[in-house]
């Protein structure tokens, strides 16, 4: 049985007197109410009312469970009250694991105004190129950029994301302008680690990442704006993410190359949530929050 049920049971008719009572009042038959009282006479090795035809007397023993019944009851109460309207009113604190220079550039500039708009919700950013567990870190909440592994996790995408091969004109100026991928082995490519289409002596091309080219370069970074700083500087040629590169682009601070091979297909921007069918509200604002803001503004 039940044993919250139970206790409720065991309130309900120290009050009305009655078992039958009880049950109406709880919406159960009387043989059920019986079955919870005995039950938790059963657990506890006590009885609990004095019973004859026509009423319920406490005994001493049921007395002084009553007291400790009516005081945990409402605790309960209150406390499953407070955990469901969090499926109904977005509060409490919301974590939300990002990688670096997205999180950094384009999540960080949209909080101010989410909590404008939930001020009863408090946010945590975890930054970093790394991904995590968001179950064993209690993460709430990830947006994660390229294609998805299978799991669990529920997603919804946000927006497209695309790679550019980028260099400074005064690079180019110096070293020449590739036409084609196997170019890129005479000129110092700038390699991002936590890439599977990059490392230190290849990078991938194709939309699929079928084509595997040489490559060569003195800088290897973890994170896209360490690279992009040293492209912009007229380091070398990187291969990186719109998002990373756009407004350097943009700005005549990078060109873009075109080679004879397409660059890798690197997926969508995606928000990932731990799989629950009624995911807390402060879940389920944010992730409209974001997907508005990137329909509005694209990354």
């Amino acid at each position: 049985m039940d044993r919250i049920t139970s206790m409720r049971v065991f309130v309900r008719a120290a009050s009305a007197g009655s078992l039958s009572a009880a049950a109406r009042h709880l919406g159960m038959s009387p043989a059920m109410a019986t079955k919870h009282v005995n039950a938790l006479e059963a657990r506890l090795g006590v009885k609990l009312f004095h019973r004859t035809t026509r009423r319920l007397s406490l005994t001493e023993a049921g007395s002084n469970y009553l007291e400790a019944c009516q005081r945990i009851l409402p605790e309960i109460d209150e406390a499953e009250a407070e955990a469901a309207s969090q499926r109904i009113k977005a509060t409490g604190l919301l974590r939300m694991n990002l990688p670096l220079s997205f999180g950094t550039r384009f999540i960080a500039p949209l909080i101010p105004a989410f909590s404008h708009l939930h001020p009863e919700v408090r946010v945590e950013l975890g930054l970093s190129d790394t991904h995590v567990d968001l179950i064993e870190g209690s993460w709430d909440l990830a947006i994660r950029i390229g294609r998805l592994a299978d799991s669990p996790l529920q997603t919804r995408q946000l927006g497209d994301s695309c790679m550019k091969v980028c260099a400074a004109p005064d690079y180019l100026d110096q070293r020449g302008l590739p036409r084609t991928v196997n170019d890129l082995a005479q000129h110092n490519c700038l390699s991002y680690t936590l890439s599977a289409m990059q490392d230190s002596h290849h990078w991938a091309f194709g939309t699929e990442g079928e084509f595997r080219v040489p490559i060569n370069g003195d800088l290897l970074a973890n994170n896209g704006d360490a690279l992009l700083a040293a492209a912009v500087a007229g380091q070398g040629i990187i291969y990186q993410p719109h998002f990373i590169v756009g407004t350097a682009l943009k700005q005549g601070q990078l060109v873009e190359l075109e080679l004879d091979k397409p660059v890798v297909k690197l997926g969508g921007i995606h928000v990932l949530y731990p799989p629950d069918r009624r995911p807390p509200a402060k879940v389920r604002v944010m992730i409209d929050y974001l997907a508005a803001a990137f329909e509005r503004t694209p990354p």
